[in-house]
């Protein structure tokens, strides 16, 4: 449970670094795009923006929980085995998640389709922690 926490909580600090720096680069590279984020979809009030920075911490503990429990399944290298992961989690969880949001919230296709490859990223960039932190031990 301890290395489970412990992997957890180093790809939630790692995934919030790089979420943070997705955004910034959203904002310089596709400054359009970005400012779908300003539009009456989404709701700014800093009392639920803490949900934001929490996020990739509770992402990180479950793909930590669910590394743990599966990663026998997936052979070869670290990077195959953590693109395999990325992909079977993106399938799962992510895909029909943003078919959902699409379907329900006024945001455009290309929107959804960044948060459908930033959740294949993340399980993937987790997936390489966890593996990183099982060599270790």
């Amino acid at each position: 449970m301890k290395k489970i926490f412990l992997s957890g909580l180093i790809a939630g600090t790692i995934l919030l670094i790089l979420s943070v720096a997705g955004l910034y680069l959203l904002l310089w590279l596709i400054p359009d795009m970005a400012m779908e984020y300003f539009g009456p979809a989404f709701t700014s009030r800093m009392q639920r923006n803490v949900f934001y920075y929490v996020h990739p911490f509770i992402i990180g503990m479950s793909l930590s929980w669910l590394w743990d429990r599966i990663q026998s399944r997936f052979g070869g290298p670290t990077l195959a085995k953590s693109l395999k992961f990325g992909l079977c989690y993106m399938a799962i969880a992510t895909f029909p998640y943003m078919l959902l949001i699409y379907s329900a919230i006024d945001v455009s296709l290309p929107v959804v389709l960044t948060w459908l490859v930033f959740g294949f990223v993340e399980a993937t960039i987790a997936a390489i922690i966890f593996n990183q932190q099982n060599i270790r031990r």
